[in-house]
């Protein structure tokens, strides 16, 4: 145990040598512009009070980033994603993956997940034992799994994830300014130095290295700074853009794409007088994220639909469409698909489906997907005299959906059980998004051929 503990203690101390470094180089730069440039090179009083300002500006939002950056703890897992304890119990005494696997999809059924392993199987960490969230991973240098685990950074000693995520791209911008503005402000006396127009002074040194430093950190941070930028553009962590993550319906490096604007205000926020501050404004828990095949904006009318690889759904169009395409079906196209799904894809016995309810404030219509093809349900409609999505989840028109999908069921029983006799099991997960309903998620299970008037 002690050898192993000094270990730990020698490996987290050695952790801390790049940070180190970064700091040193920092504190002889602040003294080399601010001592030898500004003070006993420059001589014009005006030109040195409005470099110091610039200069001291950048200077502090450049450490005010990476301190954030550095010190600001990953975030984990709640407690919902744990096993229960007697679950967990009978996980560890479990050798068959199969059976395994079987405790972890009984677990998850009452959380918000949407990715996969490569083989479709529940992300479930050995080493932490809680149930991956989605676009979680675990660290092996910080040994804890981390929400939106983006990659571990030496350079600040930290994983960078959705806790800080924000703090390193502002860490990489105030950098990169804070290099630019050094080299662009020390290549006049550079370049006189260089060419001996001023006198060799103890200076000399400090602004020609100076230079050389900014220069050389400025190219190498640029190019991680765009890739980072294109990062945030598309969406997606360093992890999904070597590795799509996996949804129920197959890989998909753009599952978590919302559009250009929506992809910014998932890392920045909302509002934008606090972009440029190393403040903490992401939107989400890091537990759950919108996707593109699974969520529907509440505020516009569209409906995300996925091509059915059933010729008789040739009608409905391919996913994903525009917003100037995206458009519902009419009520007879409806009613057709309807005929048609339930006369060509048939509810076998065992299988499990799972699906979602989009809902839109323009057109009072409800989709609901049942996986792999998509049923349309045109008779479920609210009164158009207002937007029906927008009310309180707890009033009478949530309350009046709940009761018509409750008509569908055919038994009130929990979701995954298996009957020798017919059972339509259906669990209903209803997510909202300020006081709008964004989702209601439907697991389903079926043991036996389903009755005709379904």
């Amino acid at each position: 145990m002690a050898p192993t503990h000094v270990l730990r203690c020698c490996q987290r101390g050695l952790a801390w040598i790049p940070v180190i470094f970064i700091a040193l180089v920092v504190c002889w730069s602040y003294y080399a512009y601010v001592v030898e440039l500004c003070i006993f090179t420059i001589p014009s009083i005006g030109e040195q009070i409005v470099y110091l300002i610039f200069f001291h500006l950048s200077f502090i939002m450049f450490v005010w980033s990476y301190w954030k950056t550095i010190f600001t703890k990953p975030a984990n897992p709640s407690k919902e994603f744990c096993l229960p304890k007697a679950e967990k119990e009978r996980y560890e005494k479990e050798e068959r993956p199969e059976s395994q696997q079987e405790i972890l999809w009984r677990a998850a059924t009452s959380l918000p997940l949407y990715t996969r392993t490569g083989a479709g199987a529940i992300r479930y960490c050995d080493r932490c034992q809680v149930i991956k969230p989605d676009r979680c991973h675990h660290c092996s240098a910080c040994d804890m799994c981390v929400l939106k685990m983006d990659h571990h950074c030496p350079w600040v000693n930290n994983c960078v994830g959705f806790s800080n995520y924000k703090f390193f791209i502002l860490f990489l911008a105030y950098s990169l300014v804070y290099c630019l503005f050094i080299a662009a402000t020390v290549l006049q006396y550079f370049i006189k130095f260089w060419t001996n127009e001023l006198p060799d002074t103890h200076a000399k040194f400090h602004v020609l290295f100076l230079f050389f430093v900014a220069a050389m950190f400025c190219i190498s941070i640029l190019s991680l700074f765009s890739y980072h930028l294109w990062l945030v553009g598309k969406n997606r962590s360093t992890i999904e853009a070597f590795r799509a993550p996996v949804f129920r319906t197959g890989s998909d490096k753009n599952g978590f794409s919302l559009g250009f604007r929506k992809n910014i205000a998932q890392v920045f926020g909302d509002q934008k007088k606090y972009w440029l501050l190393p403040i903490f404004t992401s939107q989400g828990d890091g537990l759950t994220f919108p996707t593109r095949l699974v969520n529907a904006d509440i505020e516009q009318a569209t409906v995300t639909l996925q091509p059915e690889p059933d010729k008789s759904a040739a009608e409905v169009p391919s996913s994903p469409l525009s917003d100037s395409q995206n458009r519902l079906l009419s009520n007879d196209q409806h009613a057709n698909n309807v005929e048609d799904h339930l006369a060509n894809n048939t509810l076998k016995s065992g299988e499990h489906y799972r699906g979602c309810f989009y809902f839109t404030d323009k057109i009072n219509t409800l989709a609901f997907h049942l996986s792999p093809n998509y049923v349309f349900f045109p008779q479920l409609k609210v009164k158009p005299s207002q937007s029906p999505w927008r009310a309180s989840p707890n009033q009478e028109k949530l309350r009046h959906l709940i009761r018509c999908l409750k008509k569908m069921q055919q038994f009130s029983v929990s979701p995954w059980q298996q009957s020798d006799s017919f059972r339509v099991t259906m669990e209903m997960h209803i997510y909202t998004h300020g006081v709008g309903i964004t989702r209601m998620q439907c697991h389903w299970q079926t043991s036996h051929l389903p009755p005709q008037d379904m």
